[in-house]
C-alpha cells in the first residue's frame, strides 16, 4: 500500500511547482507593465498622470490573469523544470504571441488609453521576465549540482573518450543529475581540431595518447567510452589503452545497436572482456532465417544449456509454428521455458524433459510432434571430466546423435542440425573425438535417408557454461590466483548470440551432408584474455592478482584448428560461413564400428579411447 501511495505526493509536488512560477509569472507581468509605465515618464512616479495611474491599476491584475490562462493553455507549465529546453522556450514564446490578439481586444473593447509605449515596452519586458525566470529554475539547480558533486567523498570522477554529441548529452545529464554521483573532468578526442576545445565547459585534454597521463593528473576513477561510431578496431585499441588505468569502464551502445533510440546515461555498460577482441559486427540475412524458420515446427535438443537457450531465444523471433525445447537437466529447461513466455507471449513453445540416449522417448517425442527442423545441441562437452569419463562421452554424444538422428529420420524431420566443435579437428582429447564421430554420424544418415543432416562447426563462444571468464573473475573475485594452463595457449571465441545467429544462417544454407565452418576471427591468447580481465577489474596484473600456470590438462592442445587437412574449403553468401567438403567413408563399416563402441562403453570398457582412435584415424590421445 506504500508503494501505491507513492505516486501522489510527487504529483502533488509538481502541481505545486507549477503553481508557484504561475503566480510569479503574474507577479512578473504585472511589474513589467508598471515598469513600462514608470519608464515612460523617465522614472519619475509623481509625473505619471492620474488617468494612466488608474487605467493601469484598473486593467492589469485582469491581464495578468489572462496571460497565465493563455500560456497554461499552451503547456508552458507543462515542462520538467529541472531539464527546461530550448523547446519548451519556444511553447512559452508561442504563448506569449498568443497572447498578442486578446491583448489588442481588450484594449478596443475597454477603450484602455494608455500611451503606445506601454504596450511594446510592457510586452517585451513580460516577455524577457517570463522566459528568464522559466530558465533560472535550471539555473538555480546546475549552481546546486555543481556545489554538490564537488565534495570529493560523494562523486566519480569521470573521462569521457569521444567529444562529439553523445558526450555532449553524457556530460548535461550528469551535470542536471547530482544523484548520480559523478562529474565529468576531461575529454579525451582523437580530433587535433578539438584538443584544447570546451564542450559544454569541459576541455579536450589530448588524444588516446594522454589517456594514462590524464587519468592520473585529473584523478580519474571512471572512464566512459562514448563513440558509437567507433569502429571495432579503434573500440579495442582505446579500451585496451584505458584498462590500464584501473578505472571503471563504460561504453555506450554501437550505433547498430543505438537505432532509434537517444544516446542516455542508463545504455551505460560496464566493459566486459568481449569488447577487447575488436571483431567487427556479425551479419547475418534476417529474411532468410525468418523464412525458413517461420511457420515450422522448431525442436532444440539441450535447449537449456549455453547454445540450446540462444538458439530458443532467437528461434522465438523467427516466429515458428511451434518450439520444442527438449533438456534432460530440468533447472535450465525451466528457465528458459520462463523466460521465453516472458518475452513472447504469443510463442507456441512446449518444454519437454529427456535424455537423447533414450531410444524410446526421442521415437516418441519426434513422433508425436514431428518438426520440421532439429537443432541437436545436447552434449557433453567438458574436456577434462570428458579425459576421465570416456564412456559417457561416447553413450552421451556419439550414441545419443546417433539415436536422435535416427528417429528423426524415421520422424519425417526436414533438416537436422548438430552443433560441433572445433576440438573435433584433429582431436586430441576424447570429447573432440566423439563430436567428429558425430559429424559422420551426420553425413552417413545424410546418405541414407531423406532428411537433410549438416553440422557447424566453431570454437569456444564467451559466457558458455564451463568457459573460462566465469572461472577468471571467480578467482580475480578471491583476490586470486588465476590459473591459466600455459603462457602460450590460443583459442577462437565467439559470443554466444554471434555464434548462434550463424549456425542458424547456415541451417538456410544446409542441402545436406555439410560441415559448416564458422571464422571465428583472430584466436586470442588466453594469458592475454586474463591479464585484461584482471585489469579491468581495477587491478594490475601480476602485481594485485598473480597468474599462475598450471600446464595443460589432459586432453588439451596448445591451440584449435577449423578445418581438417581434407575437407578443403568452399565459400557461402555469408563471408563468414564456409563449408567442409565430406570426407569419403564405408557407411557401411561406420555403422558396424558404432555398434562395436555401443557395446565397448555400455560394458564400461577400459580400451574406448584406442576404439575410437581406430574408428577415428586423427584422434591421437595423449599418453
Amino acid at each position: 500500500m506504500m508503494f501505491l501511495s507513492n505516486p501522489a505526493p510527487r504529483h502533488w509536488g509538481r502541481l505545486l511547482r507549477s503553481g508557484i512560477v504561475m503566480v510569479l509569472d503574474a507577479a512578473l507581468i504585472v511589474a513589467a507593465f508598471f515598469s513600462a509605465l514608470w519608464l515612460r515618464f523617465d522614472f519619475q512616479f509623481s509625473s505619471i498622470p492620474a488617468r494612466y495611474l488608474h487605467a493601469h491599476l484598473s486593467h492589469i491584475f485582469w491581464w495578468a490573469l489572462l496571460c497565465v490562462i493563455v500560456l497554461a493553455a499552451t503547456g508552458s507549465y507543462n515542462c520538467i523544470w529541472r531539464y527546461i529546453s530550448i523547446r519548451d522556450l519556444r511553447r512559452l514564446l508561442l504563448g506569449h504571441v498568443t497572447l498578442l490578439i486578446p491583448g489588442l481586444l481588450l484594449v478596443i473593447l475597454f477603450r484602455i488609453d494608455m500611451p503606445r509605449s506601454y504596450y511594446a515596452i510592457g510586452y517585451l519586458f513580460s516577455v524577457i521576465g517570463s522566459m528568464l525566470l522559466h530558465v533560472s529554475y535550471r539555473f538555480i539547480w546546475d549552481a546546486y549540482a555543481e556545489i554538490v558533486s564537488r565534495h570529493p567523498k560523494s562523486v566519480d570522477r569521470v573521462m569521457i573518450i569521444g567529444a562529439g554529441s553523445a558526450a555532449q548529452t553524457l556530460i548535461r545529464e550528469f551535470a542536471a543529475n547530482p544523484d548520480l554521483h559523478a562529474r565529468v573532468e576531461c575529454l579525451i578526442d582523437d580530433s587535433p581540431g578539438k584538443l584544447r576545445m570546451y564542450l559544454e565547459g569541459i576541455r579536450v585534454v589530448g588524444d588516446r595518447d594522454n589517456i594514462i597521463s590524464a587519468a592520473k593528473k585529473y584523478n580519474v576513477n571512471r572512464i566512459i567510452f562514448a563513440i558509437p561510431s567507433a569502429t571495432p578496431e579503434t573500440r579495442r585499441d582505446i579500451l585496451n589503452l584505458c584498462s590500464k588505468t584501473k578505472c571503471k569502464i563504460q561504453v555506450l551502445p554501437s550505433v547498430s545497436q543505438l537505432v532509434n533510440e537517444d544516446v542516455s546515461i542508463s545504455q551505460l555498460k560496464d566493459v566486459e572482456v568481449q569488447d577487447l577482441l575488436g571483431r567487427a559486427p556479425i551479419s547475418v540475412n534476417l529474411e532468410e532465417i525468418y523464412r525458413y524458420i517461420g511457420g515450422k515446427v522448431v525442436m532444440v535438443t539441450g535447449g537449456g544449456g549455453s547454445i540450446g537457450s540462444e538458439l530458443c531465444r532467437q528461434i522465438a523471433k523467427s516466429k515458428p509454428k511451434l518450439l520444442v525445447i527438449f533438456d534432460v537437466y530440468e533447472n535450465s529447461l525451466y528457465d528458459i521455458q520462463l523466460e521465453l513466455q516472458r518475452t513472447n507471449p504469443d510463442l507456441s513453445l512446449i518444454a519437454l524433459v529427456g535424455s537423447v540416449r533414450n531410444t524410446a522417448r526421442m521415437e516418441d517425442v519426434l513422433s508425436k510432434y514431428q518438426p520440421d527442423i532439429l537443432f541437436h545441441a545436447a552434449a557433453h562437452k567438458h574436456v577434462p571430466l570428458m579425459e576421465t569419463s570416456p564412456n559417457e562421452a561416447i553413450k552421451n554424444n556419439v550414441l545419443g546423435t546417433y539415436k536422435t538422428a535416427v528417429a528423426a529420420a524415421n520422424a519425417g524431420v526436414k533438416k537436422f542440425v548438430l552443433i560441433s566443435t572445433d576440438k573435433a579437428v584433429n582431436p586430441t582429447n576424447i570429447m573432440g573425438a566423439s563430436k567428429r564421430l558425430c559429424e559422420m554420424v551426420v553425413q552417413m544418415m545424410n546418405r541414407r535417408s531423406k532428411t537433410e543432416f549438416v553440422a557447424v562447426r566453431f570454437g569456444n563462444v564467451l559466457g558458455s557454461n564451463g568457459s573460462v571468464i566465469p572461472l577468471f573473475k571467480k578467482q580475480i573475485a578471491q583476490g586470486g590466483p588465476v590459473t591459466v594452463t600455459h603462457p602460450d595457449i590460443i583459442r577462437y571465441f565467439m559470443t554466444i548470440p554471434e555464434a548462434v545467429s550463424l549456425v542458424l544462417q547456415a541451417g538456410y544454407y544446409a542441402h545436406g551432408g555439410e560441415i559448416f565452418i564458422l571464422d571465428m576471427g583472430e584466436p586470442v591468447r588466453i594469458a592475454d584474455m586474463a591479464r585484461n580481465l584482471i585489469r579491468l577489474s581495477g587491478f594490475e596484473p601480476d602485481v594485485d592478482i598473480k597468474i599462475v600456470y598450471t600446464g595443460l590438462r589432459p586432453g588439451e592442445k596448445l591451440f584449435e584448428e577449423l578445418l581438417m587437412k581434407e575437407e578443403g574449403l568452399q565459400n557461402t553468401a555469408n563471408h563468414l560461413i564456409h563449408i567442409g567438403k565430406p570426407i569419403e567413408m564405408d557407411d557401411e563399416k561406420f555403422a558396424e564400428q558404432l555398434e562395436r563402441l555401443r557395446h565397448a562403453c555400455e560394458k564400461e570398457s577400459d580400451e574406448i579411447k584406442t576404439i575410437v582412435a581406430e574408428v577415428v584415424p586423427t584422434y591421437h590421445p595423449q599418453k
